[in-house]
């Protein structure tokens, strides 16, 4: 049943982002689907969403106005008994990578002990 699920959150994935990048516009912004996750019964999903410039509420507003508009896309492009219920959540680990980034690169610019003489 995982590898289902599994496939089930990819196409979702897929047909989720390619509706919103055709059928929105965001300004200075850039909007990513980054992951969907489906429930066992298929009846909801939780669709997280990676966003960069802009306001972050204002967007996940945005799409969960537009829910049931998306749905309706997405229902027509993938065939199942019913299309899961989609809630929009932000995904920030894009924007925790860039901080760990940013810290790992403070730590190297760090000054460093001088390596300890080794008697044999």
């Amino acid at each position: 049943m995982a590898k289902r699920l599994d496939r089930v959150n990819e196409l979702l994935r897929r047909e989720i982002s390619a509706v919103v990048q055709r059928d929105f516009e965001w300004k200075n912004s850039l909007v990513t689907i980054t992951a969907v996750d489906v429930t066992q019964d298929l009846k909801e999903a939780k669709v997280y969403v990676s966003i960069f410039g802009g306001s972050a509420p204002g967007i996940l507003d945005q799409l969960a106005r537009k829910r049931g508009f998306i749905q309706g896309k997405v229902s027509k492009r993938v065939t199942m008994r019913s299309t899961p219920v989609l809630s929009f959540r932000q995904d920030a680990s894009a924007v925790r990578g860039v901080d760990v980034v940013n810290l790992l690169d403070e730590v190297e610019k760090l000054p460093t002990a001088p390596p300890e003489d080794v008697e044999e």
